[in-house]
């Protein structure tokens, strides 16, 4: 049992945290507010390979391990949960198509999607259909050697940069819903492709979230993800367990930050004619929240590992619901530390306020992984231990 990490991960890590560092925290405040697009960082990622971490090597890819790829979203969710956004919706589409694609698909895709010369995100989500995604309407009919699909899908994530965008449709009427649902692979410059309006946000600023409706749009029957229908709910699930470690792991980055900046004001903000630091009530804080925060990192490392293993539903799950729960105490308890500075704007405690909610939100809430959690251990398909 080793709870380390090893020397090529801690070199990685190192290597993020300086990028982060140099890149994205002396800047990531004031274009939050301004609305600035993140270009140069999005640059940056290119540049270091991070659009392709879960493309596998042949196709030009990182292929990173489990345990990177939760570092990758820890450092950069630590500089700036918004712009972690930007890789993880791209990480999950490129995992889903180098898993689930032909080799055709596989080839065509995956190289320029590794190299950031193309983006991607996902399409699943639909005004009337969220947590229950066997409730989506958007259709896909077959019409000779093309699908002509019409719908709306929304909160979609790097949705005027995806091309092409994964989007979950309905193929044919079955019972039970998932049988009857697909994954096809849309260009953007599809005629009926519209990205519509940019949904405004509490938090989670840097990388655009939109309405994406789809009109009469015909798609080849090549897009189809994996050439066979009815298996876009299984695809699908496989890329969400891999991204609720993702988001597992943007949570332990943002309490973190919350955390280093709590005790970096306590230490130099003065009262009574000392640093509030040495004060117990702000200690014990401090402490909670240390102590907390290590849990859920070594939790969504754990995550990371099993699914590299193998199938990882409830762990995925169980790190995902700690974590998030964890950035929303971490960042209230930083914000409290700061008392009425932390309400401003001028300290980034403000920020990671607002952004902590979407991860107990986002891939899933947190009620469904407690249902996720529990179904499996009834069904003993997870165990408490190693």
């Amino acid at each position: 049992m080793d709870f380390e990490l090893d020397e090529d991960q801690r070199l990685f890590q190192r290597t993020l945290r300086e990028f982060v560092e140099r890149d994205i925290v002396p800047v990531a405040s004031e274009w939050e507010r301004s609305g600035r697009y993140p270009d140069t960082i999005i640059e940056r990622f290119r540049e270091m390979g991070l659009f392709g971490i879960t493309v596998p090597e042949e196709y030009g890819g990182l292929d990173l391990d489990r345990v990177s790829f939760a570092l990758v979203f820890e450092e950069i969710a630590r500089g700036w949960m918004g712009v972690a956004g930007i890789l993880g919706t791209h990480s999950l589409s490129t995992w889903m198509i180098a898993r689930h694609g032909t080799p055709e698909q596989r080839s065509h895709y995956l190289p320029d999607l590794a190299t950031g010369a193309r983006r991607t995100g996902i399409a699943l989500t639909e005004p009337g259909a969220g947590t229950d995604l066997q409730g989506i309407v958007t259709r896909a009919v077959r019409d000779g050697d093309h699908y002509v699909i019409n719908g709306t899908k929304t909160w979609i994530t790097n949705a005027r940069h995806a091309d092409p965008l994964p989007v979950l449709v309905k193929t044919s009427v079955e019972s039970p819903a998932h049988k009857g649902m697909s994954v096809l692979l849309v260009d953007a410059s599809r005629e009926g492709f519209t990205v519509g309006r940019d949904l405004p946000k509490l938090g989670y600023r840097g990388t655009e979230t939109c309405e994406v409706v789809l009109t009469d749009v015909r798609v080849p029957a090549s897009c189809l993800l994996g050439g066979v229908e009815g298996r876009g709910m299984q695809q699908v699930l496989s890329a969400l367990e891999l991204g609720r470690v993702n988001i597992a792991a943007r949570a332990v980055g943002v309490a973190q930050c919350a955390y280093e900046a709590a005790l970096e004001y306590a230490q130099q903000r003065q009262a009574f004619g000392q640093p509030i630091a040495d004060f117990q009530a702000v200690q014990l804080k401090l402490a909670d929240m240390a102590t907390e925060i290590q849990a859920a990192r070594l939790m969504s490392y754990w995550a990371a590992m099993r699914s590299e293993a193998g199938a990882a539903t409830s762990e995925a799950a169980m790190a995902k619901y700690f974590a998030s729960e964890v950035a929303l105490k971490a960042t209230v308890e930083a914000m409290r530390i700061h008392g009425g500075y932390g309400y401003s704007e001028d300290f980034v405690v403000e920020r990671l306020y607002r952004d902590a909610p979407l991860m107990a939100i986002g891939e899933g809430t947190n009620d469904i992984q407690r249902l996720v959690i529990a179904r499996a251990l009834i069904q003993g398909t997870t165990t408490l231990g190693w």
